[in-house]
Parts: structure tokens; sequence; C-alpha cells
């Protein structure tokens, strides 16, 4: 099959997370010439009449669709599955409906709120009067980047002073537009869910430890923690597969959030559901990834690695699940 492997355009001197998508490229094409699949890569930007051209010319069968931002946006997630949509071009993963409302943080907690789902209280800088004392603590987050763009140690803050300052910082910096979400102190999940032909398959649960964090250092995968391989956030995060067995009920819990919400967006291929769990042991569910990074050492695919999944097997199904849709 012709597959043509789609990607943002990435500049050279594009932050980590952007150059994150070429290494996430070369593992789907080494999985995918594996599988006996003939590829081809190819750039998405905003010049829309080339990026028609280009995918004309390569009469590609399935675009294997990684477009995570566009021009350093990602405010434009969606723009690369509504193309696909408009060529009739069958493509991977989550659909341009699932990618804007997931993409946009506001709408998709929303969405869970409406549909019963818990994620935790939020506020916007319109609403920061009102609601500050929802909370005694809040967490600043971008509305539209991902990758833990913006988030830094000084993203949690508390009261109306320090919400409006977090605000306007984060509104100043690559976060861009912004909210505040009531910070869950507790523990930290990622939940992978892969495409299969018996329906959507929850790979093994991930948890994030933070080990050895300072006394007043939030314990959140902030940018330095997901990116910079040198710092003190990095080398602590610590991703772990093994649970004792009082975490049984809480672990199902966390499988089935994962289906609704993956039934809820109507995704495909693949997704990766983050959670932070209170002290209480209430699963509370921050943000739904569609189409996460596949790069080989990202966590879904050490996730699918504890599954005892290939790269290939991976691959294989999310194309598999995204075409037959």
């Amino acid at each position: 099959m012709r597959v043509a492997v789609l990607h943002q355009h990435v500049p050279p001197n594009a932050g980590e997370d952007e150059q994150d998508v070429l290494e996430e490229a070369a593992t789907v094409s080494e999985a995918l010439r594996e599988l006996g699949h003939t590829v081809y890569e190819s750039t998405f930007t905003l010049d829309l009449p080339k990026v028609t051209a280009d995918l004309r010319a390569l009469q590609p069968e399935v675009v294997f669709n990684l477009v995570e931002s566009v021009e350093g946006s990602g405010r434009l997630l969606s723009l690369a599955p509504l193309l696909l949509d408009f060529l009739k071009i069958p493509y991977t993963g989550c659909p341009a409906e699932a990618a804007f409302c997931t993409g946009n943080k506001l709408i998709g907690k929303q969405i869970l709120k409406a549909a019963g789902i818990p994620t935790p209280p939020w506020l916007t800088p319109s609403t920061l009067a009102a609601e500050a004392s929802q909370a005694e603590s809040w967490i600043v987050k971008s509305v539209w980047e991902h990758a833990s763009i913006g988030l830094t140690e000084n993203s949690v803050v508390s009261g109306e002073s320090g919400l409006a300052e977090g605000l306007r910082r984060a509104e100043a910096s690559a976060a861009g537009e912004s909210f505040a979400e009531a910070f869950i102190h507790g523990r930290e999940f990622n939940i992978s869910v892969l495409g299969g032909p018996d329906g959507p398959e929850v790979l093994p649960v991930a948890e994030l430890v933070f080990v050895d964090f300072p006394e007043g250092r939030p314990k959140i995968v902030d940018y330095r923690a997901k990116w910079h391989e040198d710092s003190f956030e990095y080398e602590h995060t610590v991703r772990s597969f093994l649970f004792p067995p009082e975490d049984a009920v809480l672990l199902q819990q966390l499988r089935d959030l994962s289906l609704k919400c993956w039934a809820l967006f109507r995704l495909r291929g693949y997704a990766r559901v983050d959670y932070r769990v209170d002290d209480q042991g209430n699963p509370w569910v921050l943000e739904v990834n569609t189409n996460p990074c596949i790069s080989k050492q990202a966590g879904f695919m050490n996730a699918a690695r504890q599954a005892e999944l290939t790269p290939a097997t991976v691959v294989n199904r999310i194309i598999a699940d995204s075409v037959t849709q």
C-alpha cells in the first residue's frame, strides 16, 4: 500500500516539542516499511494549494497523519484532517471534529462535564473574579497548545492576584490563550488506548512518579520534565507500570473512564487520556489527547511494549482501525 507520512514543517530553530515529530515520523516510516508498505514523507504547511498538489501527486492510499501543529500553532491542528476529508483521502487517527474538540481544552472539558465525566473545575480570565475561590490552588494552562508548552513550576498559583498574574504571564508566553484549572494534589496517570479488531484496547496503565521533588516544587509534568533531558524535572519524573494490589479498583476506574472518553469523542486509531487522582482516590480527567506521540521513546510506545506490542504492530492496528471506520 502507498502510505504518505504527513507531518508539519519543522524549522531548524524549532523547540524540542516540534523537533520530536521528526523522530516520530522516522519511527512510523520504519514500521510501515517493515510491514511492506511503500512510504513517502510529506510536510503540511499553511500553503494549502501546495500541500494539496503534493498529496495528489503522491496518490497515497492512506495518509498517516502526524500533524501536531501548523506554523508552530496548535490552534490549527484540525486543518490537516479537514483537508484530507475534503480530498477524500483516508487517514489515520481521529477525525477533524475530534481533533478540534480535544485540541481546544476548554471545549473538551465542557464536553466531558456535560457527559458526567469528572474533570477539574476551571476558569478563564473573564470569570476569574467570580470563580477564584472555587479552589485553593490552580494550574495555568494553554487553551490550544499541548506537549506541556508554557507549563513551568510557576504555573501552579493561588489566590485571585496569583491567578491574574499567572494568566497574564502565560498569555505573554508560548502558551498563548490560557485558562486556569483547579490543581489536583495527588497522583498522575497516562492511559493509552489502541484501536483493534474487537474495539479499543486499553494498554497497561502508566503512573508518572515524581521522585524526591523538594518541598514546594509542584509535582507536575512541565516543559522541562517533558523535554529537557538534563534537568532535575526530567530525571526525577519516572514512568511506572507497577502497582500494588490495593490499586486494582482505581486502575479499573481509569480504564473504564478512558473507554468512555474514546466513545464520547468518537476517537479512532489511538489516543491517550491524562489523569490526576486526588488524595481521596478520585480520578479526574485532565485532557484527552488524540493522535499522541508514538516515537519509540514516547509514553504510548512504552505502554505498547508493556503489552508486548512492537511498533510495527501498533502502526498496523492504527491504520486498520482508522481506515476501516
